[in-house]
């Protein structure tokens, strides 16, 4: 079976402290899940700046918005696993 990471993708911003906990949190479940942790600075992007600017981080898996600002290990856990089983039963 091919298994296919898990994309995530991390907005945030240089000198985040949130961001920096939610990046260690992705990387302490690097271990365990097969990710492929994708990181965007909004402010090298306008419209995710104006979007996003005061909402950081926000982290999508496989493109859908997850977690705003923070979450623990076991919950971003939960979370993993939820869109594993998703993609097993309905191949998306």
């Amino acid at each position: 079976m091919n298994r296919q990471p898990l994309q995530l993708e991390l907005y945030s911003r240089p000198g985040c402290h949130l961001c920096d906990e939610l990046r260690a949190v992705c990387q302490r479940l690097s271990d365990e899940f097969l990710l492929r942790v994708t990181e965007v600075n909004i402010e090298a992007h306008p419209a995710l700046e104006e979007r996003f600017g005061r909402e950081i981080p926000v982290l999508f898996i496989d493109g859908r918005k997850t977690v705003k600002f923070r979450t623990t290990e076991t919950e971003l856990r939960r979370k993993l696993r939820r869109r594993l089983l998703s993609r097993r039963l309905f191949g998306c």
